[in-house]
């Protein structure tokens, strides 16, 4: 697997998004994605609580510890590279955290509108 072009949202070079926990489709710290990115793990955000509990509520628990994935579960403060379409489920829920722009990836942008991230851009 080729990552994409690393360019965020602005059109600038893709800052790293977290290493602690370590994020990415590629668990390397970055937003990037490939063809074989299905969920588009390209927004990153900043985990909130009412962010974690949706989240959980819709099926996807970030914040429940899998230790036989090295996967210590997240928290508020957290940042994480999420999948587009759920970035747009939490904003048209309310609940949307807040993003990194210039490392948001930009094909996050086939899936959310960048006035969407803007909102919550920090």
């Amino acid at each position: 697997m080729e990552p994409d072009d690393s360019i965020n949202v602005l059109g600038g070079p893709l800052a790293i998004c977290g290493t602690d926990p370590v994020t990415g489709f590629f668990r390397d710290g970055h937003c990037n994605t490939c063809a074989a990115d299905a969920g588009s793990h390209t927004v990153c955000a900043v985990m909130t609580a009412e962010f974690l509990a949706l989240s959980k509520y819709l099926g996807n628990d970030l914040s429940t510890p899998q230790p036989a994935y090295g996967f210590a579960g997240l928290k508020a403060g957290d940042p994480w590279c999420l999948c587009a379409g759920r970035f747009l489920q939490a904003h048209d829920e309310g609940a949307a955290p807040r993003v990194h722009l210039e490392a948001t990836h930009k094909r996050a942008l086939e899936i959310v509108p960048l006035e969407v991230l803007q909102i919550y851009g920090v």
